[in-house]
Parts: C-alpha cells; structure tokens; sequence
C-alpha cells in the first residue's frame, strides 16, 4: 500500500476505484467494504484507493467537541496496510474544502484527480458542502462523469453487528474483550514514558509511566488491564492500571503499566500497549497493605489471563 498526502500527488493516470471515510478503527464492518473494494479492483484491472482526511471533519468543522477517536492516523495506516489497498490518500480536510459543492466535490476531486472508473459507497453515503448530497445525487453524477457506482449492501454491513460507535461503547465500559472482537485486533495506547512518583517502586511493582501523546483518542475506563507491548525486540506481558490513584487521594488521572519479569530503562521512550482483558475497576484501600495484597491477586490473575503459548509467565 502506497501512502499519498494530497489529493494532488495522486497519479492521475492510474484509473482507480475509490470508497471514502474516515474508517476509525478500521473494524471488521470497514474491513467488509475494503475486502469488496480490492477484489473488485482486482477483476476491473482498476487501482484501489481509500480517500480519507486528517485532521477528522469534526476536528475543523466542530472544535469544541472533543474527539474520542479509536485510532490514531498512524494506527489506521498500519491497519490499512494489512488489507490489500492499493492506495491511501489522506487529504488535509479544511473550512474550504468542506464548502466545496457536490459538484466541484465529483469533477475536481473524483473525476479529475482520483481518475476514478468506480466509486464503493454505503446506502448512507453524504458528501458536497454541508453534506446535502445524497447516493441518488452520486448515482446522478455518475451518469454524467461516465464512473460506475457500486452501493454497498445495507443488510450486509448490518449483519457485522460492528459500528465505531458500538466500539467506543465497550472501551468506555471496560469490555475490552468485545472491542478487540470488533475491531478485528486489539485497542492500543502509546506515548512517551514519563517520570512519576515512584510509588509502585515503593509496593515492590516499578511500572512505566505512559503520557499519551494524542488527547483525540478515546482512553478505556478506569481500572486495571492485562496488556501486551513489544520493548526492545521482545513481546512482554504487562498489567496496566488506569486512573487516578485513590488510595493516595490524588486526582489527576495517569496510565501506568508494571511489566511482568522485565526490567529495563523506558524513560523517554516511546512504548504502545495492546489490551487484552479487564482484571477489575480501580478502588480505594484503607491502607498501602490492602492495596498491595490486591496487586499481588491482579498479578495472578493477569499471569493466568497470558497465553499458554507464553509458559514463562506461569
């Protein structure tokens, strides 16, 4: 897969076959119209292409919203590279291009720079300014530009049960289980790993504290987590706690993760974790002595959550 910023560095000689969205999280309903848009890029001799934008929309279009996106822009890349795309145009969406007509949107856009031959869109598919155009408008304009429309099914997307919205449900409750199973692979966080209050030094559980980097990415509910990172070459097995440390009474929130029989220097490091299970919610303890004693059983149960693949952590 051949990444392109701008619509303007697209080969405009490629004829191509183009589906558009923001594809957060690329789940298995994404992964569904993907699938449909390679194999008929492939019978059609055509190229395919996914044209997304970054910033999202609503990062431009409605500021003061936050954004609570699955994925960063550089974890729906590597996702995408995984499913057999020809292209990935991620154009920078801005206020002037969100007042382009329906239009201007299908002549400069699709038929000028994308060459495109097919379009593979859902029964739902809006687009021109205030997206007031409609499939019935594209099928229009297809008429008119000599491209064919290929409407995806409703009842098949529908039957994947799977929708971003769906996904954000389960990491905001902690199903971390059923998000993975959505999405086709497990969530993940990442960023820089920070100095902390060496408390976890102090109950015998160092952990890496992580600054997430991208404040548009939607953070699991608060609690405890088995995770999975690769440090150093190695897959290491970990478990991560989420929130804000009660049972010292502060109440800033932070992402901590001890790492299961590994020792090392992260500070400064960037580190991802995968999440694999909920363990339990974070709750305040009476004394340093109950909260210990509850690490020892999350250890536990994290060691007996690992795959028996991974014996060593037995």
């Amino acid at each position: 897969m051949k990444t392109i910023h701008g619509i303007e560095n697209f080969p405009a000689d490629e004829a191509s076959i183009v589906t558009i969205g923001t594809f957060d999280g690329v789940h298995l309903g994404h992964q569904q119209i993907l699938k449909q848009l390679t194999d008929t890029s492939q019978k059609s001799k055509l190229k395919s292409v996914l044209l997304t934008f970054f910033p999202h929309p609503r990062m431009v279009l409605q500021p003061d919203i936050p954004m609570r996106l699955i994925q960063t822009i550089q974890e729906r890349k590597k996702a995408l590279e995984k499913t057999g795309l020809d292209y990935l145009v991620i154009h920078p969406f801005s206020i002037a291009f969100s007042r382009l007509s329906a239009d201007d949107y299908v002549k400069q856009i699709l038929v000028e720079q994308l060459n495109v031959r097919k379009v593979v869109v859902g029964y739902d598919h809006r687009f021109g300014r205030n997206r007031t155009a409609s499939l019935e408008d594209m099928y229009h304009y297809a008429d008119i530009y000599d491209f064919e429309v290929i409407e995806i099914d409703a009842k098949k997307i529908d039957s994947t049960a799977v929708s971003s919205t769906k996904i954000r449900k389960a990491i905001d409750d902690g199903n971390i289980e059923l998000a993975n199973t959505y999405l086709g692979q497990p969530f993940k966080l990442e960023g820089i790993v920070v100095h902390g209050d060496k408390r976890g030094r102090k109950l015998s559980y160092p952990t890496a504290n992580i600054d997430l980097q991208n404040q548009h990415k939607i953070v699991p509910k608060q609690g405890v987590y088995l995770v999975k990172s690769k440090l150093k070459g190695d897959v290491i097995y970990g478990m991560m706690n989420i929130g804000t440390k009660p049972t010292f009474n502060t109440t800033m929130r932070s992402v901590e993760v001890h790492f299961l029989d590994w020792n090392g220097d992260l500070y400064g490091q960037v580190v991802q974790v995968e999440l694999l299970k909920w363990v339990r919610e974070e709750r305040k303890f009476k004394t340093i002595k109950e909260l210990q004693t509850q690490i020892q059983t999350d250890e536990h149960n994290c060691r007996a959550s690992i795959p028996t693949s991974h014996a060593s952590y037995k």
